[in-house]
């Protein structure tokens, strides 16, 4: 007599487990972030990606929203040993090894949120509006309702651009922004009004 057929076990679609991701990386958020909260740092973003039984969690932090500068890479160390300690601690979490991953964001991060403006007070950037032409030129001023741009005028090659007037921008009419990478001679002492940025990296294996 033969034996009935038993039903296979589905392998999760990509589409499941983007789903179950995402699910545990906004718990994991809601975990992390009192710790990140009690560095006085911002939790921006956790982000879970599997491999088989292994999984990496990437956490990227930032500074408040009126701080200049980067988040050190002293800082970075020791936060990334208390998120560990908590994550070993989660009643609840994946029972898989996990390599965490802790890091602040670079100059190329996109400008979406007002507090992202307000750290880039100072820098060179590009700003796309909506239905008029992009502005490129030194962010001066963010308010609650929107960014006022120093456009730069073109120059001759080998000259630097000229400031131009002042350009008043709505968040309503801005599609997206970003910082502009800037390069400069040793003996210019680097663009005026731009506060230093920090890419920094640690990570953490369970």
């Amino acid at each position: 007599m033969s034996e009935p057929d038993l039903p296979s076990r589905a392998t999760p679609t990509q589409a499941e487990q983007d789903l179950r991701a995402g699910g545990e990386e906004s718990r994991l958020h809601a975990l992390l972030e009192p710790a990140v909260r009690a560095r006085r740092l911002v939790l921006e973003s956790v982000v879970v990606k599997a491999a088989g039984k292994h999984r990496t969690v990437h956490v990227v932090v930032d500074l408040g929203d009126d701080e200049t500068g980067g988040v050190s890479l002293d800082v970075i160390a020791e936060l990334s040993h208390e998120l560990s300690d908590v994550m070993d601690s989660d009643p609840e979490g994946d029972t898989r090894p996990y390599h965490l991953e802790v890091s602040s964001p670079g100059v190329s991060r996109p400008l979406t949120e007002v507090r992202h403006w307000r750290r880039a007070r100072g820098r060179l950037v590009k700003v796309n509006v909506v239905g008029g032409e992009n502005v490129t030129g030194r962010l001066r001023e963010v308010t609650d309702d929107g960014v006022v741009v120093v456009p730069d005028l073109p120059a001759k090659k080998g000259l630097k651009p000229k400031p131009g007037e002042p350009v008043e921008l709505l968040f309503e009419k801005i599609r997206n922004g970003r910082v502009e990478i800037e390069f400069s001679h040793l003996d210019d002492g680097g663009p005026a009004g731009a506060p230093e940025n920090h890419d920094t990296d640690n990570a953490e294996e369970a």
